[in-house]
């Protein structure tokens, strides 16, 4: 009963719950940067490193799944498109929480030893990631509700299919240029680390 009262208050009103879980999403990782949380755990500069290489396997892994969501869709395959979809987001989920974790309680790694155009490339793709990042939360979240809520000839009334090309797109952009700057930071050049700035 709740789960069916749920799913229709979720259905009947994707848009007011999008906004919510934005909210909150942006509520946390705000929270994280910049206030000092005593939720997190005091990390060393290794396990920071550990959930770095963690973070850009799920990145990746989360890319590949968005790519054959993506292709399956074109495929007329909506299972495997589905299965595709809310897996990546899973994976997200888990993404954020150990990013969370990382900078809450370790801090951030800054590159260095580089300088020049392929400096201004990676801060240019890091910059892209990040906005993108931001901004894709609530698009993401919409395509994803309207997925979930509706059977896939109902999703031809809504607008599933325009909201999630945009989210896809920007979704895969955005980790593929976080496992590009990842690369350069902790396998191409060298880094540092650095506390997160707490005001």
């Amino acid at each position: 009963m709740a789960t069916s009262t749920a799913r229709r208050r979720l259905r009947e009103n994707p848009l007011q719950v999008t906004v919510l879980l934005t909210v909150v999403g942006y509520a946390l990782v705000a929270g994280t940067f910049l206030l000092e949380l005593p939720i997190y755990p005091d990390l060393t500069n290794a396990q920071v490193n550990l959930i770095s290489h963690a973070i850009a396997v799920i990145n990746t892994t989360a890319t590949v799944l968005l790519v054959l969501g993506w292709y399956w869709i074109r495929n007329d395959e909506v299972d495997r498109h589905r299965f595709a979809m809310t897996g990546a987001f899973a994976l997200i989920l888990v993404f954020l929480v150990i990013y969370l974790l990382k900078v809450g309680g370790g801090g951030e790694k800054h590159i260095v030893g580089v300088s020049g155009p392929i400096y201004y490339a990676y801060l240019l793709m890091l910059a892209i990631h990040i906005v993108l990042s931001v901004v894709s939360v609530p698009v993401v979240l919409y395509a994803l509700i309207l997925g979930l809520t509706h059977t896939p000839a109902e999703l031809r009334a809504t607008p599933h299919a325009r909201v999630g090309r945009i989210a896809a797109s920007a979704w895969i952009l955005s980790l593929a240029l976080g496992v590009i700057t990842y690369v350069m930071l902790n396998h191409v050049y060298s880094y540092e680390f650095a506390a997160i700035l707490v005001p």
